[in-house]
């Protein structure tokens, strides 16, 4: 079923109205409005609200017994001011951007949508799934755990992903590993401030952290995507306040730590932890920690690799695993705890603005590829119902 040039107009001004209100993880709530009234009108068998915050989920249900295909798109933006004088549609919320994607990929579900209220399943059901809080890796955990999600809990889950520096229309994915699982540690010394003339009178912890910043680098220092993969970034270090007359009295450091597997990433946090503990007690300083934006792991399942590879050879979409698997991060892989699930990196050109920069656009052009993947794995799953 294919959609029609009036669909890809309606599709692309949706999308261009979602891209105009962003709203950041946790914050979603007129971008979950719109979703819902949009698929309202597609007449779906339900339509769950405040998944996991504010989650919306879509279901198709055939009545037949059969699998529950889930698809997976991202409501929030990100906290990035956007500057692209390209478009007469850019964000009217200061400091807020669609500069991900996630508006893009909100439109191909819902293209998916108006394609299976035309065409319904044959069995099973489909749930298209919007998902909050994808930035900050609290999402799909807080989806998943929500007690609705039972109602709807999938047997495969796919998402889709558009990713710059790939041809426009070529699909990157790999069975296995397909995004680091990650995490942001901050560590918290704290001392005493003493006056700069006389700094035996407190407790800085600038020793401490000059050498927890070596021996936190040594944790993880890249390299290939394999099992022993480890990464520690160090993203901020401040000790004191900007002063010249207060030798200082407390310092943080924020470091992102990356791992292939989720317990790798665990090994390493412990570790960390060890290590600031050890430093603080050396030099008389309390610790404290605090662990934002973690995700796991996102690994495709051989079985659901093998469903999207099916469907875009269907339809003649090229496919390779250029740029995969990456040490970027994606909430995705959660759904993949119960399902079998795979992830696709679509291409929008090789040359496309980087994601998550301030002149980033999703392409409208690019939105029927997308959905008929999408389409194209829930037939073969699925199957079509009769004509009537």
């Amino acid at each position: 079923m294919m959609l029609t040039n009036l669909d890809l107009v309606e599709l692309t001004a949706f999308r261009r109205e979602l891209h105009r209100f962003p709203e950041v993880s946790g914050e979603e709530v007129e971008t979950a409005q719109r979703i819902v009234a949009a698929l309202t009108v597609l007449s779906p068998s339900k339509i769950l609200t405040g998944l996991g915050g504010h989650g919306v989920a879509a279901v198709f249900d055939s009545g037949v017994e059969g699998p529950t295909v889930l698809f997976r798109a991202e409501l929030d933006a990100l906290p990035i001011e956007e500057k692209n004088s390209k478009i007469d549609y850019a964000s009217e919320i200061a400091g807020k951007s669609h500069v991900c994607g996630h508006d893009g990929h909100m439109t191909m579900l819902l293209a998916l949508g108006r394609v299976l209220a035309r065409q319904p399943v044959a069995k099973g059901r489909v749930v298209l799934m919007f998902q909050p809080a994808e930035e900050d890796g609290s999402g799909a955990k807080a989806v998943v755990a929500d007690p609705a999600y039972q109602e709807i809990a999938a047997d495969w889950a796919f998402a889709i992903h558009l990713e710059p520096g790939r041809p426009f229309g070529y699909v990157s994915t790999v069975p296995g590993l397909i995004n680091c699982a990650s995490l942001g540690l901050t560590i918290k010394l704290t001392g005493k401030t003493a006056h700069a003339a006389d700094p035996e009178d407190g407790v800085s912890p600038a020793r401490a952290i000059a050498e927890l910043i070596p021996k936190l680098e040594a944790l993880g220092t890249g390299g290939a995507l394999d099992e022993a993969f480890r990464l520690v970034t160090l993203t901020h270090v401040q000790i004191g306040e900007p002063s010249f007359g207060i030798a200082p009295g407390d310092g943080v450091i924020f470091t992102t730590l990356r791992s292939t597997h989720d317990a790798g990433l665990e090994g390493i946090e412990t570790a960390a932890r060890a290590l600031a503990e050890a430093a603080a007690q050396t030099y008389g300083l309390g610790v404290d920690f605090e662990v934002t934006d973690h995700f796991a792991a996102s690994i495709n399942a051989p079985e659901a690799y093998e469903v999207a590879i099916k469907a875009m050879e269907t339809l003649d979409v090229p496919y390779g695993d250029a740029g995969v698997p990456m040490r970027a991060s994606e909430d995705f892989g959660v759904f993949g705890w119960g399902a079998k699930a795979a992830m696709l990196c679509l291409g929008p050109g090789e040359d496309y603005a980087a994601l998550h920069n301030p002149d980033y656009d999703f392409p409208d052009d690019i939105i029927p590829i997308g959905t008929a993947i999408f389409e194209r794995i829930a037939r073969d799953l699925l199957g079509s119902a009769q004509e009537p």
